[in-house]
């Protein structure tokens, strides 16, 4: 059985093998990943992303559970962890938290080193997604690292973006900061057993129909933006917020729910072929610009660019300059 079939019908030793090659960056890889892509786009992709601590390995888990239990459904799990500063590996490994995940053959855990990318994902974290898409898995859940305030690329990568937030860290103006409110496709208050989730709540629902006033206010008369959620696909996407103990296995349902509402919303607005198209047309030109660069650089040589870059130094030219010398 060649890699491409065994990948396809998703041997579990091949795939774990192959992901590992995909994360190294292995040249060989190339090949089969161009062949796998026709067989893509059939998964639903979730992005779980929040601040560390706030709980979001556990909603993984929490999530996983309820989708094996009552759904049915196959489930990649794709937890973004820190790097280790000695050997760049996943810092934390495959998570304490999923151990109990581990027996089901319905459910795929791998852990990836964020190797200092920004935005809360590794570089080959689209690669993976588009391995776990072809091997036949139904919904893939990626994890962040949980950087804060800076976590954008998850939204280009998932069709659905959970943030997760939990009471206990201090200020709840921390929860409101702009950047992580705007990429929230659902609002999740874990930990919600806790002391202070109600104010934690409160911060986010008061945020949420600040920015979502003129929706909420046309269609509920002033309710609660949280409350007019489930009727508000026709005019656009209000988050929910909603509720979890993750760790007692509480809420997930109600999750599902709304992240069944969402997809349901992208899918009859027309905004999930727009998310995709968008998607590719960055990664295109993401590829595009870094294969122009390596080509310049084999023509160029670095001289050139040790050259400009000193004229730069020495306030001789501007950058701006100096990329036209470049260029010419």
């Amino acid at each position: 059985m060649s890699v491409d079939e065994a990948l396809l019908s998703g041997d579990r030793f091949t795939l774990s093998r192959f992901l590992t090659q995909v994360e190294n960056d292995d040249p060989q890889v190339r090949a089969v990943l161009d062949r796998l892509y026709a067989h893509t786009g059939h998964a639903q992709r979730i992005g779980i992303t929040g601040a560390p601590g706030t709980g979001k390995s556990s909603l993984v888990n929490l999530l996983a559970h309820n989708l094996r239990a009552t759904r049915a459904k196959t489930v990649a799990v794709i937890a973004v962890d820190p790097s280790s500063p000695f050997s760049g590996g996943a810092l934390l490994g495959d998570r304490v938290r999923m151990h109990d995940l581990a027996g089901d053959a319905g459910i795929f855990i791998r852990s990836m080193a964020s190797r200092g990318a920004l935005g809360g994902l590794a570089l080959t974290t689209a690669r993976m997604v588009e391995v776990f898409d072809a091997a036949g898995f139904d919904v893939i859940l990626i994890e962040t690292v949980g950087a804060g305030q800076a976590e954008v690329d998850i939204t280009r990568l998932a069709h659905t973006t959970l943030v997760v937030e939990a009471p206990g860290f201090g200020d709840d103006i921390q929860a409101i900061k702009a950047g992580i409110m705007e990429i929230a496709d659902i609002l999740i208050v874990n930990k919600a057993d806790l002391p202070g989730a109600e104010s934690t709540e409160r911060a986010l629902r008061s945020n949420l129909e600040i920015g979502y006033s003129e929706t909420v206010n046309r269609k509920s008369g002033h309710q609660s933006a949280i409350d007019r959620v489930p009727n508000q696909p026709e005019e656009g996407w209000i988050p929910p917020i909603l509720r979890t103990v993750a760790t007692a296995q509480e809420g997930g349902s109600e999750v599902w729910e709304a992240i069944e509402a969402h997809y349901a919303y992208l899918q009859r607005s027309g905004k999930l072929k727009q998310m995709e198209r968008a998607r590719l047309q960055k990664e295109l030109n993401d590829l595009v610009q870094a294969r122009l660069v390596d080509t310049w650089r084999e023509k160029s040589g670095t001289l050139k660019m040790e050259e400009a870059l000193q004229q730069v130094i020495e306030r001789h030219w501007s950058p701006e300059q100096a990329a036209d010398w470049l260029m010419d």
